[in-house]
């Protein structure tokens, strides 16, 4: 017993001597465990945005009824209210050239920016993405300001520790840490993006400032939570910074609205019973569904069936994350595709290219008649991927409705199969139906996959 007590004493007097001896602080930062010299370096960049856009709504004495609202939407005198909006932005360049969400800046009329120094700047979109959520600014007047380097996000990994910068509930710019939680992060409640999962916490007002490394280099825009509470629950998830360099390029060479690659096909994850299925000894990768005729990937030799585990030498294991290399690499590029074909690994060049927009389009304006406010034209390439149709949709869509017809029942997006009895095919059809028809309307629809009908009288 006395020898066991003795070595732990022994224990407790030598080992603390040990550690110290072979580990010495090498600056105040490692004495005082401290982020602030990294703060003092990135935060500047980071700035407060205060955002105002005009909002139309009605005066109606239904407004806000859970029952009637539904039914009198329209009812009442036309107002016009600003809206408010705060969130974060991060400075790219010296020149003034600011990232931010679309959520926070997209339809704004008057754009205020203060600098962590106080200064304030007028500002303007240059280029936004609503798909991304992504908005980028040119502050006016602006020169030689601190601004964030790039980390390309292939490079960031899981465990990483991280810095939020960003202005939450408004109280002024603040910093919160933690680390990497997730990479490739996408699902249903996220939209259709692609996103680095951080617990960091961020919080409402937090949209559009910088998840920062070590190093002080930006690895992403923050961007929104999954909560219960509307605080943070330590589930925040940022834009990579590859999108964002692409954005900027976009910009540099003189395009004021963001292009991505059309892939033109459609696919699923791979999960244990499809890849038993299809003779994978593992789930990987995303099996084709679907190729459209004009698809470069269809071009380039691939069929439905076909599983690509890779592309432009990065794995990919979800629809999105094909959405997010093809928007990374850019318009214009050729990239290499590694897919898997009955058991046999291959390889593939794929062209990326912009959806093709059909010479016969037929975009129809219904000027008079009961459909007048109604404008259709017919589906192409372009149309699906601005719409987000299904690669099989074909015929006329609804493009855009005005006046009285909102009250109808229809949408923008909606397919047309009939009207009246009339199959319609063509926007010329929609014309010709449109000028014979009466007060009383049938029309039937595709909407979201289902068939819909609607009646209604004018």
């Amino acid at each position: 017993m006395r020898v066991k007590i003795l070595f732990a004493a022994l224990s407790f007097f030598v080992l603390p001597m040990v550690v110290h001896a072979e580990v010495v602080p090498q600056s105040r930062a490692e004495i005082g465990l401290s982020f602030a010299p990294l703060v003092r370096e990135a935060a500047p960049a980071v700035v407060n945005i205060y955002a105002k856009r005009v909002v139309e709504g009605r005066d109606s004495p239904f407004s806000g009824d859970p029952f009637f609202e539904q039914f009198f939407r329209d009812l009442g005198t036309p107002t016009a209210r600003v809206q408010n909006s705060l969130g974060s932005g991060v400075i790219l360049d010296a020149g003034g050239l600011v990232m931010s969400n679309f959520h926070v800046v997209g339809g704004a009329t008057d754009i205020r920016v203060v600098l962590n120094d106080r200064r304030e700047f007028a500002a303007k979109v240059i280029m936004a993405d609503e798909q991304s959520d992504l908005a980028l600014l040119r502050l006016d007047g602006a020169h030689d300001l601190p601004y964030l380097p790039l980390r390309p996000s292939d490079e960031v990994e899981v465990g990483e520790l991280v810095l939020a910068i960003g202005n939450p509930f408004g109280v002024g710019q603040t910093v919160s840490s933690g680390i990497v939680s997730g990479l490739a992060r996408s699902s249903a409640s996220l939209g259709r993006g692609y996103f680095i999962q951080t617990d960091a916490p961020v919080n409402p007002g937090n949209s559009g400032g910088a998840l920062v490394d070590m190093a002080g280099r930006m690895i992403g825009i923050n961007t929104a939570i999954i909560t219960r509470s509307g605080g943070s629950n330590g589930v925040g998830f940022a834009i990579p910074a590859d999108l964002v360099a692409q954005m900027m390029a976009q910009a540099a060479a003189g395009q004021n609205s963001f292009a991505r690659p059309w892939a033109g096909v459609s696919g699923q994850t791979v999960d244990a019973q499809m890849a038993e299925a299809l003779g994978m000894d593992r789930p990987v990768g995303i099996v084709l569904d679907e190729l459209h005729p004009d698809s470069p990937f269809g071009k380039a030799g691939m069929l439905p069936g076909d599983v690509i585990i890779r592309l432009d030498g990065a794995d990919v294991n979800s629809p999105q994350e094909i959405m997010f290399r093809l928007a990374v690499a850019g318009i214009g590029k050729t990239v290499p595709v590694d897919y898997i074909r009955e058991g046999t690994l291959r390889a593939v060049e794929v062209a990326l290219i912009t959806a093709p927009q059909s010479k016969a389009r037929d975009t129809l304006t219904i000027t008079e008649g009961g459909l007048a406010g109604l404008t259709v034209a017919q589906i192409d390439p372009a149309l699906m991927a601005e719409m987000d149709l299904p690669l099989s949709a074909k015929g006329v869509v609804i493009t855009a409705i005005v006046g009285g017809l909102q009250r109808s029942g229809m949408a923008v997006g909606d397919i047309m199969l009939g009207i009246n009895g009339v199959e319609i095919g063509t926007s010329a059809d929609v014309q010709a139906v449109a000028v014979s028809g009466g007060r009383g309307w049938t029309v039937d629809l595709l909407r979201e996959g289902q068939q819909v009908r609607l009646r209604f009288r004018l």
